[in-house]
């Protein structure tokens, strides 16, 4: 079953609610390359290092990852649509916040209280468009080529369009950095609140609470989740893939050096090429390869194409720096899929449990890639990076058999825990 077809369980025909969900997710996932083009510029206009600018990416993550164990507590005991709400108010908050800051310190401060408030929205977003567009008893099917192959029906839907919104947002916030940040640094960030602001707005007119679980999520299941060897194996090989995945994205643009029209445009083709290749590409060629020999095959590209990106000329790193999108949209579908599916805990459990691992990476790489610059030359950051995603990919093919899951087993037993009732319409 296509996911892109016209039936019930198509990503085009969704209930207002999950559009909503969606679209605000696209302004959160903004949030993520909004600062990229302006990197540079915030540097100069606060009178800070590369390393230190380079924290707006490890607050905002450190505080994230450690996030993603409260999640799960507090949309089981509030509801989905209070967290996501709450999630909102506070990205808007610190994101005008972090508009007015007078030094780099509070922009990271304030960058950190932006992360709380996405991991809030983020992974309660995904658990709500996954429960919604995957109505109980939807139909499924049991293909599965060489570990881990795709899902059909509503679920694979809901995914892909979950991948929808990190692809544009990805896209669209290194642009509107550009547009904004020309004039100054602090414009996309009052622009991001509004957008957020928007997003508030919607989610409260279109999306009613959905029921409570009937079992409460406790700070430690998400730790638990992870003593399933699939989930830990995927979260594991997630970490080091995105140590190579933020390298390119933090650490890039001071390589680049361009004016912020210029890097948003790179990063802006960049991102078109994620949304392209996580939404259409990935799973044609998980439904004709299997999903682990995908994604181990895209990480040994994305290893060689950062090396290159390392150590070409000007022009080759910006074309290495686009070409990455296309491995990293790949990656993207391909690992949340697997967190999603490899374990039989619900949901917003083993996405929490995955994220809160993967998500250190994110923090642990704009804060080390510029130091190891410092420590040597601009060269081996990437060299670093490369390996991480090759050590991302061993994983993969050591743990194949872990990894593998059977999605019609799993498949019902996900609809009924995940306590992501249909409450659309």
């Amino acid at each position: 079953m296509d996911p892109f077809d016209a039936g019930a369980g198509g990503i085009l025909r969704q209930p207002k609610a999950v559009w909503a969900t969606a679209g605000a997710s696209v302004v959160a996932f903004m949030g993520i390359g909004l600062v990229d083009p302006i990197l540079p510029s915030i540097a100069r206009g606060l009178e800070a290092t590369p390393s230190q600018v380079s924290l707006l990416f490890t607050s905002y993550f450190l505080i994230t990852a450690i996030a993603m164990l409260v999640t799960g507590f507090v949309s089981s005991r509030i509801g989905g649509r209070r967290t996501l709400l709450a999630g909102l108010a506070l990205v808007v908050v610190f994101a005008g916040l972090a508009g007015t800051s007078g030094s780099v310190g509070e922009l990271v401060g304030f960058r950190a209280g932006w992360g709380l408030g996405n991991a809030l929205f983020v992974s309660t977003a995904l658990a709500v468009i996954v429960g919604a567009a995957n109505p109980i008893g939807a139909a499924r099917s049991a293909s599965d080529k060489g570990g881990g192959g795709r899902r059909a029906g509503g679920s694979a839907a809901a995914i892909l369009l979950y991948e929808s919104a990190l692809g544009l947002g990805m896209a669209c916030g290194p642009l509107l950095g550009a547009l904004l940040g020309d004039a100054s640094w602090r414009y996309p960030f009052f622009g991001t609140a509004f957008l957020m602001a928007v997003g508030f707005l919607c989610i409260t007119a279109f999306l009613k609470e959905q029921p409570k679980p009937a079992r409460k999520t406790s700070l430690l299941d998400p730790l638990k989740a992870l003593g399933h060897g699939g989930l830990a194996s995927a979260a594991v090989s997630a970490f080091f893939y995105n140590y190579t995945f933020f390298t390119v994205l933090a650490f890039t643009p001071f390589v680049l050096d361009m004016t912020p029209y210029r890097s948003g445009a790179v990063f802006f083709a960049w991102g078109v090429l994620l949304a392209v290749f996580s939404v259409i590409v990935a799973p044609r060629a998980q439904a004709r390869f299997g999903s682990l020999k995908v994604l181990g095959g895209s990480l040994l590209l994305l290893a060689a194409d950062v090396l290159v990106l390392g150590y070409g000329d000007h022009a080759t790193a910006v074309v290495c720096t686009i070409l990455s999108g296309a491995f990293i949209g790949v990656n993207n579908t391909v690992y949340t899929e697997l967190a999603l599916g490899v374990s039989a805990a619900p949901r917003p459990v083993a996405s929490a449990g995955y994220n809160f691992v993967r998500w250190f990476a994110a923090a642990a790489a704009p804060y080390f890639a510029p130091k190891i610059e410092e420590w040597t030359d601009v060269h081996i950051p990437f060299v670093v990076a490369a390996v991480t995603a090759v050590v991302g990919a061993l994983v993969v093919v050591v743990r194949r058999k872990a990894l593998t899951h059977e999605a019609e087993v799993l498949e019902p037993r996900h609809a009924t825990e995940d306590g992501v009732g249909v409450f659309a319409n």
